[in-house]
């Protein structure tokens, strides 16, 4: 029987590193630590030696679709599938509230975009009964909208990826030809950017589940954690760690397509009005 695989994207620091350290502690297999910089993931390697751990490192920039390519290549040729895989890698330009097209499509492009080279390259190896688990976050619950006309779109039953993707652009054409409105979003439209790119994570879940039946696909926000994005965090990362790995390891494997928050209930994504959106303190 092959040996199980897992992989943590962006996890030379913070919340990865934490999901990385947990599970060489408690998964019976091989745990790649992945990170865009060869030197620091190293580096993150070498942390957890320190302790008696072994994560295997692999370089993985998840905005370059020939990184994740090769880092699927990899996983082919040496393992012939992945049973787990933690979509953590993410940005948030944090000082910047209303950004510029640029940014907000950088932020996009990142913590959304490279979740569909993701699946394109990484979901096919998948085995029976993966596990996957996308980082979301406050930023990622329906109630950061405001527009009537994107929370028709994204909640409808049949929702498809091309929804997400023109809910995308309509927010990112509105930042670069200046019609951007703050009031389609909660909390006057502040980091717009983040809270679109993690609705879009969020509202991906739901559709991979949809397509990925043999897999458990979840969402979830780890809360609001201390991490170099945002220093006034209240939550240590490490803790949030242990939420991830329950949803890999303990969850029922019948928990698909669920959005968990930070206190391990599971809200309704689709509680526009409840008080779930991210409230962006100065």
């Amino acid at each position: 029987m092959a040996q199980k695989v897992a992989a943590v994207t962006g996890s030379n620091k913070g919340l990865g590193f934490f999901v990385v350290k947990r599970l060489c502690q408690r998964f019976d297999g091989i745990v790649y630590l992945l990170s865009r910089n060869k030197e620091r993931g190293l580096e993150a390697v070498r942390k957890l030696n320190k302790i008696g751990l072994k994560p295997e490192f692999h370089l993985l920039d998840v905005s370059d679709k020939e990184s994740i390519k090769e880092f699927a290549e990899f996983i082919k040729t040496k393992h012939g599938g992945l049973d787990v895989l933690v979509n953590n890698a993410a940005i948030m330009d944090y000082n910047t509230v209303y950004p510029t097209y640029e940014g907000a499509k950088h932020n996009i492009d990142v913590n959304y975009r490279s979740l569909l080279d993701i699946e394109k390259y990484l979901y096919p190896l998948l085995r029976d009964g993966a596990r996957v688990v996308n980082v979301s976050s406050m930023c990622g619950h329906l109630s950061n909208l405001r527009n009537k006309k994107w929370l028709d779109l994204l909640t409808k039953e049949d929702l498809e990826t091309e929804d997400i993707n023109n809910f995308v652009d309509d927010y990112l054409n509105s930042v670069k030809n200046g019609t951007f409105r703050k009031e389609d979003f909660a909390d006057e439209g502040k980091h717009a950017e983040h809270r679109v790119s993690k609705i879009a994570v969020t509202a991906l879940t739901m559709v991979q589940q949809r397509k990925y039946k043999n897999i458990s696909i979840n969402a979830v926000h780890p809360g609001y954690l201390k991490t170099d994005m945002a220093t006034n965090g209240v939550r240590d990362p490490e803790e949030a760690a242990d939420l991830i790995v329950y949803l890999i390891l303990d969850a029922s494997p019948n928990l698909k397509g669920a959005f968990m928050w930070d206190n391990k209930k599971l809200v309704d994504w689709y509680d526009v009005d409840g008080d779930y959106y991210y409230k962006h303190e100065d």
